[in-house]
């Protein structure tokens, strides 16, 4: 029997099936979106699965060459809330501002994290002249507890990195194989970014209690003996305490995990909440110009706006 879960059949399990004393994987494909100008694979949130640990969002952008007149990656204002917006750059440079005052460009291995809590807004630029683009930029849903926190914005220019059986691994958030990132979190979680210069198979200690996800962004991966395609995400579940991985020559993938996030988390459009009542009324106060939002000066261009809300509150 294949140990793929159909992708057609909704799963909000947290734990994969076991057959023949096996635990499966599911699979989960991308769809293709565009994101300031840029094509990415999303996989999450998708039918299959909405969440990993608290991680509501995954979106890999690139690898892109820019190439003519194109000014590359240009988002302009819009708002957030309820999250943490995550990006882990590979290639590339992009310019950050936000309605707090912050400017920061980040740069290959350095990890942006914004905190919305009740709000905030920014923008999102391609550095001038820059002409690739290659990055992961991802969600995190705050627990209700911290939902209202006072927006933030933090810069990590230097994160854990060590080499294990042929493979660079860099720590972007939480704790593995003895290591601790300074990233801010609000609940337990984990992100790992491994590059394999050589093609080699390792084995990752995983936590029985933290369900995971593992994304191929450059290369095929196999996982004990199963393929997954470049962008395809494979979710492991709960209950395992390591992974067997092969990665080709050249190869990189992404490791996403935390612990269950048993709240109800809803997202539309730029806002990540846990009643459709908090989300309305972001929603009316980035439209009327509300200063919950603030301004950013600096960008040259128009606001983003949503589309209409899909229910009525």
């Amino acid at each position: 029997m294949s140990n793929l879960i159909d992708d057609k059949t909704p799963s909000s399990s947290l734990d994969c099936p076991v057959v023949a004393g096996k635990r499966l994987i599911q699979h989960i494909v991308p769809r293709t979106a565009d994101v300031g100008g840029i094509p990415v694979n999303r996989v999450l949130p998708s039918r299959q699965r909405r969440l990993v640990g608290a991680w509501c969002f995954l979106d890999h952008a690139g690898p892109a060459v820019f190439k003519g007149d194109s000014a590359g990656l240009r988002v302009g204002p819009h708002p957030h809330i309820g999250l943490q917006t995550f990006t882990w750059m590979i290639e590339g440079e992009v310019l950050h501002r936000d309605s707090l005052g912050s400017e920061q460009v980040i740069r290959p291995g350095q990890v942006n994290l914004m905190t919305a809590g009740r709000g905030i807004s920014h923008t999102e630029e391609s550095v001038p002249g820059e002409s690739h683009l290659h990055a992961v930029q991802l969600w995190i849903a705050l627990p209700e507890a911290h939902r209202n926190t006072e927006p933030r914005f933090d810069h990590y220019p230097g994160l854990p990195r060590w080499r294990a059986q042929g493979v660079e691994l860099t720590l972007l958030i939480g704790e593995f194989a003895g290591y601790q990132a300074p990233t801010l979190a609000f609940s337990p979680l984990v992100g790992v970014d491994l590059y394999s210069p050589q093609a080699t198979t390792l084995s990752l200690p995983l936590r029985d209690d933290f369900e995971y996800g593992l994304l191929p962004l450059a290369g095929a991966l196999t996982i004990e003996d199963e393929p997954f395609a470049t962008n395809e995400l494979a979710y492991l579940g709960r209950g395992r305490d390591s992974v067997e991985v092969a990665l080709p020559e050249g190869g990189r993938v992404i490791l996403v995990g935390g612990e269950p996030l048993e709240e109800e988390v809803l997202i539309w459009w730029n806002f990540v909440g846990h009643s459709k009542v908090e989300i309305a009324e972001a929603q009316r106060d980035w439209e009327a110009g509300s200063e919950r939002f603030g301004h950013i000066p600096q960008y040259q261009g128009e606001r983003l706006m949503p589309p209409p809300l899909p229910w009525k509150v």
